[in-house]
């Protein structure tokens, strides 16, 4: 069957399950532009600018499976970059497809806008090639052989591509084949299969105190299921690494809590690290999942499941799939009838606003354990946000999205709106820091125009309090300009379709809280707070990454020595 290339593209990109392409126009996409308008299973969503149009597909991504943004070449993919290279880090498929010149501009090496001016084609391949598992550059030779190669490879690998689609080529016939896209996972060689499941079976038979150690990957390849039910079928307990959290109920009986080495509380560094048997699920043992390195596992504990390869008695398999890994385990293993008393889980304190208490931040997340409900998406951005909501053990069915190891301050607002869109029947709250919402600001007239209506919390607690902590309390680089935060949703909309409020006591905090929001209503909430007042987790952090980063001194200037 004929087809023209840009619909096939977008025909693939629908078997991956996606429905809203991010992005911004340029005079190099549009023609695939006008096909995706002539659409009405696949929708363009256009951004303040092609950062935040990569963190919206990264957030869609991580809440419906696959991510995809449009940018236009040159300026467009080095403006989009800093989001695909998060997208990496964190194992998140995004699919970036950029509207490059003409394809006969390309061939003649033409001087063309956009571009260095110096007939270089290859510059922006190079450099999107650093943070991408697969890219290729359509021609009409290649086009549907490149545009599988490089999807399926997004869905193996769990992490970003790059297509340059050249301008002239979108509208122009191919063949194409009629069957879908092959989303089949790797399967495993059979004898490796065979003799990890062996030699995992021995393990846990002689183990005498055998533990889970999941991360993010469980999540991002679909595993949660069946890693549920290899806990269940054999009693293991199980914590998670600070990338997991709430990929697995954390209110499960066998569930130990989050592991970070020196950082976890006491009862779950003793049970991870007095293991015999540490069955890591894609275990990233990064500076912030370890407390900056202080795992301390037995020696030889350590089994390591990957997505396609695993580790353990000292040798390494390279052609093993974790799933049927997980599945080899749940049919042949006997459930332990002595698993060890895993940590009770405290009941949330009572909260009873005090009238005229300014708001705090170990009171306001304690108020927010209580606020946050089942099926949630909480989208929590790096600092005081993340480490309160660290501390807080997520009720059932809760997704939990935050950027822990990229890191990139400003991440949260644009991907919300990735994740309002991929999950639109859900409730979805952002917990943002001042700071951190000035960078992607603009996004939120992009939620106020598509009448989008999550709950925004922003920490307005004057400036960088993360980096005041390490370095520089009353330093000017610190500092930012204080914004009427309130006022930030009439400023971006001619509409009033959003309740705002500024809340300086618990009093005032509970009003809202406990005023419903409407159902056409963004509800937006700046919640202030004392410069450096911060939960007790980033304190600790921010000592660490101090002495980690700069070395260990008598003293720094914000910075108690203890």
């Amino acid at each position: 069957m004929d087809m023209t290339i840009g619909d096939f593209l977008l025909r693939r990109l629908r078997e991956l399950g996606i429905n809203h392409l991010f992005g911004v126009p340029g005079d190099y996409n549009l023609a695939f532009l006008e096909q995706v308008e002539a659409r009405d299973d696949i929708h363009f969503i256009g951004n303040c600018n092609e950062l935040n149009a990569a963190y919206a597909a990264d957030g869609y991504a991580r809440t419906r499976g696959f991510g995809c943004l449009l940018t236009t070449y040159g300026v467009g993919d080095l403006s989009a970059l800093n989001g695909v290279a998060g997208a990496y880090a964190e194992r998140v498929p995004v699919v970036l497809v950029s509207g490059a010149p003409p394809l006969h501009a390309i061939l003649n090496r033409a001087l063309l806008h956009h571009t260095l001016v110096d007939g270089n084609y290859d510059n922006v391949m190079v450099a999107v090639r650093q943070f991408t598992v697969a890219q290729a550059r359509i021609t009409v030779e290649n086009a549907t052989a490149e545009i599988d190669r490089v999807l399926l490879t997004c869905f193996r690998e769990r992490r970003p591509v790059y297509l340059q689609l050249p301008s002239d080529l979108a509208t122009l016939q191919v063949e194409v084949p009629g069957t879908p896209l092959a989303l089949r996972e790797t399967r495993s060689d059979p004898q490796q299969l065979g003799e990890v499941l062996e030699r995992l079976q021995q393990r846990l038979a002689k183990a005498a105190n055998p533990v889970l150690l999941v991360d993010v990957d469980v999540a991002r390849f679909g595993l949660t299921e069946q890693v549920l039910s290899l806990i269940e079928a054999r009693g293991l307990p199980f914590a998670s690494m600070v990338p997991a959290k709430a990929v697995l109920d954390e209110h499960h009986p066998l569930f130990l809590g989050t592991y970070v080495g020196a950082g976890s509380a006491p009862a779950v560094r003793t049970a991870v690290e007095g293991s015999d048997c540490v069955i890591g699920l894609g275990a990233c043992f990064a500076d912030v999942s370890t407390g900056l390195f202080s795992q301390q596992l037995q020696a030889d504990a350590l089994i390591q499941l990957h997505p396609y390869s695993a580790s353990l008695d000292g040798l390494n398999f390279n052609a093993v799939a974790v799933g049927q890994v997980l599945d080899g385990l749940i049919t042949t293993t006997v459930k332990r009838t002595d698993t060890p008393a895993t940590p009770a889980v405290a009941p949330a304190p009572a909260w009873q606003a005090e009238a005229d208490s300014p708001l705090s931040q170990a009171r306001f997340w304690t108020r927010m354990g209580s606020f946050i409900r089942s099926g949630d998406v909480i989208i929590a951005e790096n600092g005081t946000s993340a480490s309160g909501l660290g501390g807080l053990r997520m009720p059932a069915a809760v997704t939990y999205i935050s950027q822990p190891l990229w890191g990139a301050i400003g991440y949260t607002l644009p991907a919300l709106l990735g994740t309002q869109l991929a999950q639109p029947s859900r409730r979805q709250l952002l917990f943002i820091g001042d700071g951190s919402l000035q960078v992607t600001v603009q996004e939120l007239s992009s939620l106020l125009r598509l009448n989008l209506k999550p709950i925004i919390f922003v920490i307005n607690n004057d400036g960088y309090t993360i980096e005041r902590l390490i370095l520089g309390e009353n330093s000017s680089y610190n500092d930012i300009n204080p914004w009427r935060y309130a006022e930030l949703p009439k400023v971006l909309d001619t509409r009033q379709r959003a309740r705002c409020f500024t809340v300086h006591t618990e009093a005032q905090l509970e009003a809202v809280l406990n005023d419903p929001q409407g159902p056409d209503e963004l509800l937006f909430i700046e919640v202030v707070m004392e410069r450096m007042d911060a939960p007790d987790s980033l304190r600790r952090f921010a000592k660490l990454f101090a002495d980690f980063d700069y070395g260990v001194r008598p003293a720094r200037q914000g910075v108690p020595v203890n």
